[in-house]
């Protein structure tokens, strides 16, 4: 058997945005606005309206997914949902009391809560008014957002994240358009995901002003795509090397070290697209760390030298610098176009490991999704063998790189339930638990049984 150490975390992760449902919210973010104006663009016209029905459903939900072994939730908390007024974070009484009932029900069926405070949903209010995150005000009202859910909540939430892949926000929303605000602008990227280092520094700074005892811990959710180059020849390494720069480095560097790698500084510079700061800002940056790190896997990123070169007289993107490389042989998951490598889990807790300090971390999500998974049903079961597959050929990896030293405490499966997401709706589903979103029915997968024995075993047999 396959053991991991003790106490390690086993657990599950969602969103509010991809699980509640827009139930009695006097706010829209931008994904409700998006399919408000647009819901062809959203898989067979699926929106967020519903989603896995957490709002309504959250008592038996939660008691399913303990069914399921699932004794740690990472979720967010919906700045939409929470605040009424954003610029002075008065809050919404529903919502506090929604988010208390479900924080008080998880405790009660002995599940750990991890809680996120921002995943894709920027208020639409904000986005239209000042750009959303493309302006320094709003890190300002996010912090505001963020202290007073540490206020209302953090007496029994000990787990707190200020983002979930901030990387995200920005191919979506302003470089490659499948995030509203559907932007192409390379230059304003760059921007953006400075000043969300920044929200998060501020955050963090509220938060260590009100918690001072280390029982509570802040941290960050990161999507590591560790890029591998096509050779070893020198053009194909450097681009291998800024595409790590920017893909990883340019948010887990500020948010464990406490300032940018000089590599990347440069070649922003260079390029007149670095972004603007002040001395203020990057001293609060560099004093405003987090005290654990999540992060998402699902894949390995694999680059060449471009093409085209970057001197080229062209409008600024990061993909200037690289382009995509497909491995010949590689394993997929052809539904969603990822490549399957699980070794990559165990060169980024080798990376934790040697550059960042061993940082406290854990595994935010993992997991599979492919569609059509109702081909898989039989008496009434998925029949989920290739998620069980995929989990264990992970945990191998990353069993692997705690026995050589890397602090990993947990293992969390993306998702508990089916769960929305965002423009392909349910086409791919992660769950260990299907829905049915015409009925809202809800049934444990063969993987959920399993991944009940190995949450209960604290590991599982070769």
């Amino acid at each position: 058997m396959i053991k991991f150490p003790e106490n390690f975390a086993w657990g599950a992760a969602t969103s509010g945005p991809q699980s509640e449902g827009c139930f009695k919210k006097k706010h829209q973010n931008v994904f409700d606005y998006w399919y408000s104006i647009d819901p062809k663009a959203f898989y067979n016209g699926v929106g967020p309206d519903t989603a896995s029905n957490f709002y309504n459903d959250y008592k038996s939900d939660l008691k399913l997914m303990r069914e399921a072994g699932i004794k740690n939730l990472r979720t967010s908390i919906q700045w939409s949902r929470l605040i009424d007024d954003f610029e002075e974070a008065t809050v919404n009484q529903d919502a506090v009391d929604f988010y208390n009932n479900v924080i008080d029900e998880m405790l009660k069926d002995g599940i750990t809560p991890y809680i996120n405070l921002c995943h894709f949903d920027m208020p639409i209010e904000l986005q239209k008014k000042y750009g959303g995150f493309e302006s320094k005000h709003v890190t300002d009202l996010y912090a505001k957002f963020a202290d007073k859910c540490f206020e209302l909540f953090g007496d029994r939430v000990h787990h707190w994240f200020t983002f979930n892949e901030p990387k995200v926000i920005i191919d979506g929303g302003y470089l490659y358009k499948f995030h509203y605000p559907l932007k192409v602008d390379g230059p304003l990227a760059v921007q953006v995901a400075y000043n969300i280092n920044l929200a998060s520094a501020k955050a963090i700074k509220k938060f260590h002003e009100r918690f001072t005892d280390g029982k509570n811990k802040i941290g960050i959710i990161l999507n590591l795509t560790p890029a591998y180059p096509a050779s070893q020849n020198k053009d194909d390494l450097a681009a291998a090397h800024f595409a790590n720069l920017w893909d990883d480095n340019m948010f887990l560097d500020p948010a464990i070290l406490g300032y940018y790698p000089k590599d990347l500084v440069k070649i922003l510079s260079d390029a007149g697209v670095l972004w603007d700061s002040t001395p203020e800002e990057l001293d609060l940056i560099k004093h405003n760390t987090i005290d654990e790190l999540g992060v998402n896997f699902y894949h390995p990123e694999r680059v060449q030298a471009p093409q085209v070169s970057p001197k080229s007289l062209q409008d600024w993107m990061p993909d200037i610098y690289f382009d995509n490389y497909e491995m010949p042989g590689r394993v997929m998951n052809v539904d969603k176009g990822w490549e399957i490598y699980p070794k990559t889990l165990y060169d980024i807790a080798i990376n934790i490991r040697d550059n960042y300090g061993n940082i406290d971390w854990f595994v935010s999500e993992n997991g599979m999704g492919v569609s059509r998974e109702e081909r898989f049903i039989k008496d009434g079961v998925v029949q989920d063998d290739y998620r069980i597959k995929f989990i264990k050929d992970h945990l191998r990896e990353l069993h692997k790189g705690i026995e050589a030293g890397s602090n990993c405490h947990g293992y969390f499966v993306w998702t508990g339930i089916d769960c929305w997401s965002w423009m392909n709706a349910y086409r791919n589903r992660y769950g260990l638990v299907r829905d049915d979103i015409h009925t809202q029915i809800k049934t444990i997968k063969k993987s959920g049984h399993w991944y009940r024995k190995l949450s209960d075993n604290n590991g599982f047999d070769e």
